[in-house]
């Protein structure tokens, strides 16, 4: 009974942590605060550690799901009610949806006929593992609302077709954020942080990127011209145009540093105990 439970109560905790810092994102995007600062000062607590402290539109995959459901269940069966437990199922849920809240704060509250690119399929980066992935909640929703979606991975398209026939499957990121009134980045692939965002924003309908991994550097999207929105920070885009719009104008500046690495906080591995 001990081996299962430290099993389940390890990847329940790790969870947790994940929601907790959704949580926090939250909060920091209705103060102003940014979480990814907020995260790496957390980490530099050694009773906390940096680890699965990255926020995002929630956790999936064959493991978390399951144990914390486990857990649930088991401690049900045994007469207690793990309340805590509930919390972090609803937050993951939630947070797979604030998305939506997103795109119509930008989009309108009407998403019928807008053309949304998603980027990534699969729960996490380099597996074709689409077990509880986020896309699936946030493709059937959009569908829902009447949006179309076309969509790209590298490698998890073929797992995704029968479980969503309704979306549109391209061949590239490219041709997926072709026309699109916006791109999601829903799985943070290497190959779409290396995009050529240049040239994405030539073939988009509008410029809007909502970062759902934080990703992305922000900063240089909004000086290639596009919205930028990730989770628990915002950028003011406009302000970051003009910024680009002084240096093209000023032949002698020095180019631009390249951006600071990234906080240990996205860093460190987010693998759950199988």
């Amino acid at each position: 009974a001990s081996a299962e439970m430290i099993k389940y109560a390890s990847n329940a905790f790790l969870a947790t942590k994940i929601s907790f810092i959704n949580e926090i994102a939250n909060v920091c995007e209705a103060v102003g605060a940014d979480v990814q600062t907020v995260a790496y000062g957390m980490g530099l607590d050694h009773r906390i550690g940096p680890y699965f402290l990255q926020a995002g539109i929630g956790y999936g995959g064959s493991c978390f799901p399951k144990d914390v459901t486990a857990l649930k269940q088991l401690a049900g069966n045994s007469g207690y009610h793990f309340q805590l437990l509930n919390a972090v199922i609803e937050v993951n849920e939630l947070q797979k949806r604030r998305v939506i809240g997103k795109l119509r704060r930008y989009l309108g509250d009407e998403l019928r006929g807008r053309r949304i690119g998603l980027l990534g399929l699969a729960f996490k980066p380099n597996t074709d593992d689409i077990r509880e992935a986020s896309a699936i909640v946030l493709a059937s929703r959009l569908l829902a609302e009447g949006a179309q979606v076309a969509a790209y991975d590298p490698i998890a398209i073929d797992n995704m077709k029968a479980l969503l026939p309704c979306v549109t499957y391209a061949n590239s990121a490219m041709e997926a954020l072709a026309g699109a009134d916006a791109c999601v980045l829903v799985t943070e692939w290497k190959e779409f942080v290396e995009l050529d965002w240049a040239a994405a924003r030539r073939v988009m309908a509008r410029p809007l990127v909502i970062d759902g991994r934080n990703a992305l550097d922000g900063r240089l999207l909004c000086s290639l011209g596009y919205e930028y929105e990730g989770v628990g920070t915002r950028i003011d885009w406009s302000e970051s145009r003009n910024e680009a719009a002084a240096a093209d104008v000023d032949a002698t500046a020095p180019a631009p540093k390249a951006p600071e690495p990234p906080h240990p906080a996205r860093r460190v591995p987010t693998h759950p105990i199988a």
